[in-house]
């Protein structure tokens, strides 16, 4: 259970750099762009060749299939209704992310946002470490978490957040996002293999479906004409990893 603290804080330490770093600069959104699209790549990486692997080699196909899109349309309702609250708008916080939106509620539309996105991610990593030490899922919810808390810091500063405020709060997601690993490894411990495979299924189609729907939408918008090699650059990393 201590693997399980430590690489949750691994991982949700990135939320609490990125908004030190975000509330005392303003990078340039390219930055933040390539950094998602790097992110991007690592994570697909780690669920092809680590979650969905497992998954499937201890589910079979049905199951394992199953688990997936079960996991997408979970993160796509929960999504769906998160948006609505906010802004009475589906789509709207993704919108409101690009900087099309009012800029005042930008910081925390993304905040919410990181928040839906990383409990699955963490959930994820929680579970694979019951299969053992998932050094590659962890090296990319890092990489995903910097940007998008970085981006969010700098959106609640020019909303007039205090610096204190904007750390705080997102010291407060990362210890959310840091029992959401050891939740899924308690969740995991005692689970069998036909089990295990929907919940490892299920916790990949959820990060799958948060990579099409947020980091990589992002990504493209900002990172251009460098996301496309910084994606393919965070899908080799997290290969070699994992091999």
């Amino acid at each position: 259970m201590l693997t399980a603290v430590l690489f949750g804080l691994a991982a949700s330490i990135a939320l609490v750099i990125g908004a030190i770093a975000g509330s005392l600069w303003r990078p340039p959104r390219r930055v933040t762009g390539v950094l998602l699209a790097f992110a991007s790549g690592a994570l697909i990486s780690a669920l092809a060749f680590e979650l969905f692997e497992e998954a499937f080699h201890l589910g079979g196909a049905l199951r394992s299939g199953l688990g997936l899109l079960a996991g997408a349309a979970a993160f796509v309702l929960a999504d769906s209704v998160l948006d609505r609250y906010l802004t009475g708008d589906p789509g709207a916080e993704q919108r409101k992310v690009a900087g099309t939106g009012a800029r005042g509620g930008i910081g925390f539309a993304l905040l919410a946002a990181v928040t839906l996105d990383g409990v699955p991610e963490n959930l994820a990593l929680g579970v694979s470490l019951a299969g053992g030490v998932s050094l590659t899922l962890l090296i990319a919810i890092f990489f995903s978490n910097l940007p998008e808390s970085l981006v969010g810091a700098v959106a609640m500063r020019e909303a007039g957040q205090s610096k204190a405020t904007v750390i705080t709060t997102w010291a407060v997601c990362a210890l959310l996002l840091t029992a959401a690993v050891v939740l899924g490894r308690l969740v995991a411990g005692g689970l069998s293999d036909p089990v295990l495979a929907v919940a490892l299924s299920f916790a990949g189609g959820a990060v799958l479906a948060s990579l099409a729907d947020t980091l990589m939408p992002e990504a493209f918008e900002h990172g251009r004409p460098l996301n496309a090699f910084a994606t393919a650059a965070g899908f080799f990393l997290s290969f070699v990893l994992a091999a």
